[in-house]
């Protein structure tokens, strides 16, 4: 079977494309010598060795790999630039052509290009990757275990190659990367475009097949146009409304498409399109039993974002990873709003000595994903209060706002959250926080906020008061993480009570637990409700959409089989679709400046140092 052939990222296709996805070489252990050699077994690329559909399915760490493949080359392509995309290898990549050293890349997330022609010749040639990676080493790796098996919140590892590979011909002077800055109000596209040489470049815009603006001009490396639209159809949630775009540059030519929204916090509010929109956010990690990180097929994007819609949920936090653009791509088509994040787990957070890393990754991560209308804000951190596994080291607060000040200047066409849950800096765009206490609990914190525009939150960990986030009532809210309640209709957690905790690090893990249906539905309903009606609250994030291996908080089982009745799901859709209280009206709700606060873009958090 052939497995993911498609395009990876319809925002930047070239006709070119070569899939090389598939059975390639592999091997266990160093490079070394073996940079130009046949491999002794087999693997099934783009899914990781520890994966069911890789063929290999270790799941012991891995620290170091071997892929290697024969790929044919022709005259014309020695004419031209001949050139390997990597949609993610995790987590140092070195690439070799024919044993001759290409390149390497740092970073497991993010995409990395190499040009074969110095090393190519015409015919057969030995391309070879490869990977060294270990996450006992504090790198950047979300959710993947330090441990040799998973516990908790930490699962299966993911190592070397884990999205699409291919070959693209490209000319000489060709299309290097663009930004679309779409403007809703007045229907135009600017297009700034870069590219490699100088030449006429030409963009023609269309919606449905019909062009509804086009632009040419002579560029040296980079232009600017300005492109008026003659149809304006708006981003909106459940209706995406993309339109497509085709950039020519000599005898390049590069497909892409945008959505026509904008997005912005005013007061408490949530601005989509300048309309008050309530953030009803689901987690979703982005896991699969047998691809771990990867996806079978594209089908089973389509599905997951159904799953959370069909529940009423609007958007998803995509959770301590990178999804793969063609997962954005999905979200895009269909109107749903995300959460864009980044797999910041893994470093430490007490100095800046490991600032550095996570911004190169960062900045690529934030290039690749720029033109996505369905990216409605950023989340680069999250829960950085302290190192996870040593907690006599407080994170320095200083790695937070660079953080921030670095996303802001790279785009600041859409809000950031400095860091999600915990401690905020003294620069974000929204004060959120993670709850995961029952509904009662919930309404005496929102109370608070209500009669004094005050949060005094202990976050997750309600035993160490010394992580409470602490909020000064100027800023908008988002309940960012809430839930996490663990069921199990055929055992697991059942039979723990909702108040209980649910601490079963290998079999069933959660925040909490609930012993029946009934109890899981009444306690969703309770808390949901809570937030949707507090006038201050512009969205909610509810953990998760499905479990995740031993962690049991989902609607669905791992396999995105139901765990609730057809009636259950209904009733928590109905509550979910209930038109929330800062949805109401059309004026910014009373905001609570509290003294020395009073100018917003100098406001610095109680907490924050």
């Amino acid at each position: 079977m052939a497995y993911r052939t498609e395009h990876p990222d319809p925002q930047f296709r070239r006709e070119s494309y070569e899939c090389l996805n598939g059975e390639w070489e592999f091997e266990i252990g160093s490079a070394e010598r073996k940079t130009n050699l046949p491999l002794s077994s087999v693997i099934e690329v783009p899914f990781c060795p520890e994966s069911k559909l890789s063929g290999i399915g270790v799941t012991d760490f891995i620290s170091d790999c071997i892929y290697s493949r024969i790929i044919t080359v022709t005259e014309e392509d020695l004419r031209q630039r001949l050139v390997l995309h990597c949609g993610a290898v995790d987590h140092r990549a070195t690439v070799y052509l024919n044993g001759i050293k290409i390149c390497s890349h740092v970073g497991g997330y993010t995409p990395f290009e190499a040009e074969l022609n110095s090393a190519a010749k015409a015919g057969e040639n030995r391309l070879t990757i490869a990977v060294h990676d270990d996450t006992r080493e504090r790198i950047l790796s979300g959710k993947q275990s330090g441990k040799r098996e998973s516990f908790g919140c930490f699962y299966t590892r993911t190592t070397g190659i884990w999205q699409t590979v291919w070959l693209e011909r490209t000319p000489r002077k060709y299309v290097r990367s663009f930004r679309f800055y779409p403007d809703e109000t007045s229907g135009v596209l600017e297009a700034e475009i870069e590219t490699e040489g100088a030449g006429t470049l030409s963009v023609r815009v269309f919606f449905e097949g019909r062009e509804v603006g086009r632009a040419e001009g002579e560029t040296v490396f980079r232009k600017r146009f300005r492109i008026p639209l003659s149809e304006r159809h708006l981003w909106e949630v459940g209706n995406g409304r993309l339109y497509d775009v085709e950039i020519a540059f000599g005898e390049d030519k590069v497909y892409s498409y945008f959505g026509l929204r904008s997005v912005r916090y005013e007061g408490y509010r949530f601005l989509l399109n300048g309309k008050s929109v309530f953030q009803r956010f689901v987690l979703d990690q982005g896991y699969y039993p047998d691809g771990i990180y990867t996806a079978p097929s594209v089908q089973n994007l389509k599905e997951d974002i159904a799953l959370s819609r069909s529940l009423g949920f609007n958007g998803t936090r995509l959770h301590q990873k990178l999804f793969e653009p063609r997962y954005l791509y999905e979200c895009d088509k269909a109107g749903h709003m995300v959460w864009g994040e980044y797999a910041s787990w893994g470093i430490c957070y007490d100095s800046l000595k490991e600032l550095g890393g996570f911004l190169a990754e960062w900045r690529e991560a934030l290039e690749r994903d720029f033109n996505h209308p369905c990216i409605v804000q950023w989340c680069p951190l999250n829960e950085t209060w302290e190192n996870l596994d040593d907690r006599a080291k407080t994170r320095d607060i200083r790695f937070v706002e660079a953080v921030y000040a670095f996303t802001k200047t790279l785009d600041g066409t859409r809000p950031c959250v400095d860091v999600s849950g915990g401690y905020h800096g003294r620069y974000t765009d929204l004060f959120d926080f993670h709850c995961y206490h029952s509904s009662e609990e919930i309404a005496k914190y929102l109370k608070a906020i209500e009669e004094r525009g005050e949060l005094i939150m202990d976050t997750i960990y309600a035993a160490e008061p010394e992580r409470d986030a602490v909020y000064n009532g100027a800023l908008p809210l988002n309940a960012s993480e809430y839930g996490g309640v663990a069921f199990s209709p055929n055992g697991g957690a059942a039979g723990l009570s909702a108040t209980a905790p649910c601490v079963q690090e290998k079999s069933a893990w959660g925040y909490r637990a609930s012993a029946s249906e009934e109890e899981f539905v009444k306690e969703y309903i309770g808390a949901t409700k809570r937030f949707l009606e507090c006038g201050l609250i512009s969205g909610f994030c509810y953990t998760q959409l499905y479990d995740v291996e031993q962690e049991q908080n989902g609607f669905y089982n791992y396999r995105r089989k139901p765990k609730l009745s057809e009636e259950a799901m209904q009733k928590i859709a109905a509550c979910n679709r209930t038109t929330a209280e800062i949805e109401k009206g059309t004026e910014p709700k009373q905001e609570y400046i509290l003294p020395g606060y009073e100018d917003k873009e100098k406001i610095r958090p109680a907490n924050a140092g």
